[in-house]
């Protein structure tokens, strides 16, 4: 079993924990704001099951009927996880309206902060694990997961501060005033989701960042090649797809521009991780005619 599987294990198992603590504890103390963190674990455990079978199904190798490999089945899921954290905002805070127009009592409010104290310490614990993978091994279903646990940590914090308060102050209003700007939160946190999963599906370009190492290794190589053009990029779950075309000086081999593109791909490969490079060789038009191209030729492939 890969370490993406493993901690992907981890999270249902303590999304399962906690959705179960939070149900008979809200429903002990009547608090809106506890169920709406019920609800948002709940949420939890369908994203880390769907970032359970994603990772597994992400890592099968490409096949006839999926050349570029499986990788986007990641981006899918964070977009699905990413809906479901929508509805449930929408549903915290039409209760959260409810409850505000037919107010009620709280009870066992002691009992409710110490669970949501709880919660937030397990979900900060597994969260933190999930990221560590996440980067590891690119992953974004994994960091799709670790995103919501984050959330939950602030979730569960700011209902657990919000049930200190009513038992304080005695104002029992403060629940779903509470129990509101979590779902506000979780809104932030889905359209963020969102759009990082959902970017990829597009095929956008790598980022910038990425961008930058690729042509700066291209350009390490720039005294035996005459130029590169039709840089194209995207990306597919972890994996990176590179795409470029370099034009080499006429009398070049076809073994030497080989190996020379052979470097740029593992120097490449050694800063990206899960990186697939693709580089169509082209002969200069102008070669015959170009002194700087055959200096090019002359001073590195005479041997």
């Amino acid at each position: 079993m890969n370490a993406k599987v493993k901690v992907a294990r981890l999270s249902l198992l303590s999304n399962s924990t906690l959705i179960v603590m939070k149900l008979i504890v809200g429903l002990l103390t009547g608090s809106v704001s506890i169920i709406s963190e019920a609800i948002h674990s709940t949420m939890d455990l369908l994203a880390a099951i769907i970032a359970f079978f994603s990772v597994k199904i992400s890592d099968k190798p490409a096949d006839s009927m999926h050349p570029y490999g499986h990788g986007k089945i990641e981006n899918i899921s964070g977009v699905i996880e990413s809906l479901l954290i929508f509805a449930a905002s929408i549903w915290i805070i039409v209760e959260s309206v409810k409850k505000i127009l037919n107010p009620s009592e709280i009870g066992s409010i002691g009992f409710g902060f110490i669970v949501m104290f709880i919660s937030s310490a397990i979900n900060y614990i597994v969260s933190r694990k999930l990221y560590k993978v996440a980067k590891q091994e690119d992953s974004i279903a994994l960091e799709a997961d670790a995103l919501h646990l984050k959330a939950d940590v602030y979730t569960s914090l700011g209902v657990g501060t919000g049930l200190l308060l009513i038992w304080v102050t005695k104002l029992n209003f403060l629940d779903p005033v509470v129990a509101i700007g979590v779902a506000i939160f979780i809104l932030k946190e889905a359209y963020e989701l969102l759009k990082t999963a959902f970017e990829p599906l597009l095929d956008v370009k790598l980022s910038d960042e990425d961008i930058k190492v690729i042509e700066d290794k291209i350009i390490k190589y720039s005294d035996v090649y005459c130029n590169y053009h039709n840089l194209k990029t995207r990306k597919s779950g972890h994996m990176r797809y590179i795409d470029l075309h370099l034009v080499f000086p006429d009398e070049t081999t076809i073994k030497q521009a080989h190996d020379i593109c052979d470097s740029i791909e593992k120097d490449i490969e050694q800063s990206l991780k899960h990186t697939d490079i693709m580089i169509h060789m082209e002969a200069s038009e102008e070669a015959s005619n170009c002194e700087n191209c055959k200096v090019k030729c002359k001073n590195k492939f005479a041997h």
